[in-house]
């Protein structure tokens, strides 16, 4: 397997399930002086189906990649043993099949069909089984469109469904899935689940998933083990059930404030695409109220927020900003889409889909105080802004650590944060929970909600049921 996740050019595996095995397993990264694991001990037999839960930044997608072999191994320290079928993960690389959290690193060609049959090109599949094991790998995970789709135009929930058909072709000895459902929305989630179920009912393979959604996958898996993040793994028992992340959560109201933005009949269609990526939508955004966008995978509702946050204009249609957003804005520009970078980061704040896209520095404090610094605040007043945010949200032991260091959730809380910096009177968040346990979902749906209080209008697009039952006060489906 190679860093995107494939099998390196060779004959066909054996066949059947592999054991794993940790003895006092620790791995400290590289430029890190704290240890992203340290004493896990932990036993999976063949055909196992384990989910790993506890909080986010425990190390859990860390242990799914030294299972997979592709830890960096320049820099990376390494205490105890960890065995996949009783071999170093490198060694059983040609065993395992792996969905990372990001699916656009796993892509690797331009079609759809293509991308699926290269892992198993690989593996030295004869070329008359290739396309029906393809085939077979696509309906398993609903993948919704053929052979030819571009990969270029799937949502991130396809290209997430597309990755785990490339992995489930291969019919691995250890299936490896983290965050396998958190991008689809939930007909697409309970797909890849029955997926998944189907392709390893006979035990086959061993499956080891990651998931901070953890109740729907309890009926699918033998045990739950929990990393915990001061060291080592708790097993749970077969009555365990996750307490719900809204328990006890109390929210500020907030009164209705104006209208701030207004999307008119807005579309858009990439250049070269044959159809639109957003059809024609109308939509919104009041002052102190919380706008969901919901609906399936490839509905557009990643578009619609690059076109409410003005990063892109709309190809059909207008998004306008009241007179109110758009004061000392130069000339009388009322589209978003026209607006100067400094003009925009002190109005609407922006999450992407991708938090990992948005960073532009090397340290997480440095990248709390960019924008502070962009839209007029003084160096002393951005650092303290940043300072806030980092222990708002559980970061400020990482605030000299690169922002590519951290784990998928502690990312996206980089990304709220960063919005968040400058207080705009808008917020555009696209799925802003992702990579959440329970106590970081809590700390950050309440601090929108405080946004929410003090009148800033917030838009976020999400598949995330409990963000729209207790934040929602508007919601807009798509498709």
């Amino acid at each position: 397997m190679t860093s995107t996740g494939r099998l390196p050019a060779r004959a066909a595996p054996a066949a059947g399930p592999v054991a794993v095995a940790a003895r006092g397993l620790g791995i400290r990264h590289p430029s890190r002086r704290a240890w992203a694991l340290t004493g896990v001990d932990l036993a999976i037999e063949p055909g196992e189906r384990v989910l790993l839960t506890g909080p986010s930044g425990a190390g859990k997608s860390t242990l799914l990649a030294a299972l997979a072999g592709i830890l960096d191994a320049e820099g990376t320290e390494v205490a105890g043993e960890l065995t996949v079928g009783g071999r170093p993960p490198r060694a059983a690389r040609d065993r395992l099949g792996l969905l990372a959290q990001d699916p656009d690193s796993q892509l690797v060609m331009t079609r759809a069909g293509d991308d699926v049959a290269f892992g198993l090109e690989n593996a030295g599949l004869p070329p008359g089984l290739i396309w029906p094991r393809v085939d077979e790998a696509l309906a398993a995970v609903g993948f919704p469109h053929g052979r030819e789709r571009p990969t270029s135009a799937l949502s991130g929930g396809e290209k997430q469904r597309l990755v785990l058909a490339g992995a489930l072709a291969r019919r691995p000895g250890l299936l490896l899935l983290d965050e396998p459902t958190a991008q689809l929305d939930p007909e697409g989630a309970a797909l890849v689940r029955e997926a998944v179920a189907r392709s390893t009912a006979g035990r086959e393979a061993t499956v080891v998933v990651v998931d901070h959604d953890a109740a729907p996958w309890l009926p699918l898996v033998d045990r739950v083990v929990e990393v915990v993040a001061g060291g080592g793994v708790v097993e749970h028992g077969p009555g365990w059930r996750p307490v719900p992340r809204s328990a006890g959560l109390a929210l500020p109201p907030a009164p209705d404030g104006p209208v701030l933005l207004t999307a008119a009949r807005a579309g858009y269609t990439y250049r070269g695409a044959h159809r639109p990526a957003l059809p024609p939508t109308d939509a919104t955004v009041r002052g102190g109220r919380a706008l969901a966008v919901t609906g399936r995978n490839g509905a557009g509702k990643s578009t619609l927020a690059l076109l409410l946050a003005g990063l892109r204009r709309p190809t059909t249609g207008r998004v306008e900003a009241a007179a109110e957003l758009a004061a000392g804005v130069r000339g009388d520009r009322r589209e978003p889409g026209r607006w100067r970078a400094g003009e925009l980061v002190s109005r609407i704040g922006t999450v992407f889909q991708h938090p990992e896209q948005q960073f532009l520095t090397g340290r997480l404090c440095d990248e709390l105080a960019l924008g502070p610094l962009r839209s007029g605040e003084g160096a002393s007043a951005a650092r303290a802004t940043a300072g806030q945010l980092l222990e708002r949200l559980g970061l400020t032991a990482y605030a000299e650590a690169n922002p590519y260091t951290l784990s998928g959730g502690q990312q996206r809380r980089l990304s709220v944060a960063t919005a968040l910096a400058t207080s705009p009177r808008v917020l555009v968040l696209d799925e802003p929970t992702f990579g959440q346990d329970a106590a970081t979902w809590r700390e950050l749906v309440a601090l929108l909600a405080e946004q929410r209080a003090r009148g800033c209008a917030v838009v976020a697009v999400t598949h995330d049921a409990d963000l729209v039952s207790v934040l929602a006060d508007d919601r807009l489906e798509l498709g």
